[in-house]
């Protein structure tokens, strides 16, 4: 039986615990970190805002995302380069990534991690986002996908980084579905 990190898809019980986190627990340097976030707003538009207006989410949730600016190439193109900054854990950060991969009909998009904050501890760091439909019901779930290799078995999993983004996943979709 396929994993849902394998076939792309929800798990099926994502209705029961909408926050679900795996984790790669091995002494191995690589890990995986998953959550699912279900959330009011369609998969378009979550995944609009991520790939054509990521400059925009500081109105969805400015506590956490202070700026995304276009470094190289254009919004939501393959190999555009765009730098972050934003709080995590009560602290101002920045990081640099390209973006590796964007599918419209999956509701995809891929960031690599290429400078910044998080290449002080992790020698690779990709952030997956991928939003689908609900099985039932309206909204979708936003599935998160955190890939990454530690520089030393004294760097910690990235909780912290996956609870920022579960919390971003919320402000978006707060701002996404308030009345006009």
């Amino acid at each position: 039986m396929a994993s849902s990190a394998q076939t792309g898809k929800p798990k099926a019980d994502v209705a029961k615990e909408p926050s679900t986190v795996t984790s790669t627990k091995s002494p191995a340097l690589t890990g995986k970190l998953e959550a699912d976030v279900e959330i009011k707003a369609s998969p378009e538009q979550f995944h609009d805002m991520f790939v054509n207006k990521p400059h925009h989410m500081h109105h969805a949730c400015n506590d956490k995302v202070q700026a995304c600016n276009l470094h190289e190439g254009e919004w939501g193109k393959v190999g555009t380069i765009v730098s972050w900054n934003y709080v995590i854990d009560g602290k101002a950060k920045h990081t640099k990534e390209v973006i590796e991969a964007v599918d419209p009909d999956k509701n995809l998009i891929v960031f690599r991690v290429i400078e910044g904050d998080l290449m002080d501890e992790y020698k690779s760091f990709l952030f997956i986002i991928q939003v689908s439909p609900k099985s039932e019901g309206s909204g979708s779930v936003v599935h998160l996908t955190l890939e990454y290799e530690k520089l030393h078995q004294g760097i910690d999993h990235p909780h912290s980084v996956l609870q920022y983004m579960k919390d971003v996943s919320n402000g978006i979709d707060a701002h996404l579905t308030k009345p006009n």
